[in-house]
C-alpha cells in the first residue's frame, strides 16, 4: 500500500509536470510577428460571434429541420412518450383489425398463431 506522503509526492509531480508542459508550449505563442509577415487587422467581436456562434447555430437549425420535416409532413406526433401502441404494428393492417380474415374452418390458418407441439 502507498502512504499518504507517497500519494502526495506523486500528485505534486504530476501537477508540476503539467504546469511545466503548459509553460513550455505557451512560450512561442507570445512571440512577435516575424519580419516580412503581414500584421492582420484585429477582428471585431461581432464577426467572432457570427463565426463561432452564428454558423454552428444555423447548422444546428438546418440539420434539425432536415431531420424532423419528413415526419412532420407525414403527420407523425412529435410529443414526448413516443408513438401510441396502436401505431406500432409494423406491416400490419392499416385500418385496424377489421381487415384481418377470421378462420373459416377448423383447418384454416387465418386469424392467429397456429403453433403445434
Amino acid at each position: 500500500m502507498t502512504t499518504t506522503l507517497e500519494t502526495l509526492a506523486r500528485r505534486t509531480t504530476v501537477v508540476l509536470a503539467a504546469v511545466a508542459t503548459v509553460l513550455a508550449v505557451a512560450g512561442p505563442a507570445s512571440a512577435d510577428v516575424p519580419e516580412g509577415w503581414s500584421n492582420p487587422d484585429s477582428v471585431s467581436m461581432l464577426h467572432v460571434l457570427l463565426v463561432f456562434v452564428g454558423i454552428p447555430l444555423l447548422l444546428f437549425v438546418v440539420i434539425s429541420v432536415l431531420v424532423y420535416l419528413p415526419s412532420i409532413v407525414r403527420g407523425e406526433r412529435m410529443t414526448p412518450g413516443g408513438a401510441a401502441h396502436e401505431n406500432q404494428w409494423f406491416g400490419g393492417p392499416r385500418k385496424g383489425t377489421a381487415e384481418l380474415a377470421a378462420p373459416d374452418t377448423e383447418e384454416s390458418k387465418a386469424g392467429g398463431a397456429s403453433g403445434r407441439w
